[in-house]
């Protein structure tokens, strides 16, 4: 299941026009947590965007929310996001 969700995560995020998405599940971590008897992955989002740019962090996180939708509430217990603007590097 875990891979199939995090498919799922990558084709929703593909809204943000991501120059760079990294997710990694972290759910074994969590084994025997409360949260993670409902069913729900603990993740780390790394997610980079243009769309990003001029927004504060919390904006950025409410737009991740919003293009995850339904997951956020069944597939995801728990989400850490590092939500940057692309660097010219």
């Amino acid at each position: 299941m875990s891979q199939q969700t995090i498919a799922q995560m990558h084709t929703l995020l593909a809204a943000l026009q991501p120059q760079h998405v990294n997710i990694i599940d972290d759910s074994h971590k969590h084994a025997g947590h409360t949260g993670a008897r409902s069913g729900g992955g603990h993740y780390h989002l790394e997610i980079a965007s243009a769309m990003f740019i001029g927004k504060t962090t919390v904006t950025r996180h409410r737009m991740i929310y919003s293009a995850l939708g339904d997951m956020m509430r069944q597939d995801i217990h728990a989400l850490q996001i590092t939500a940057n603007a692309p660097t010219n590097k």
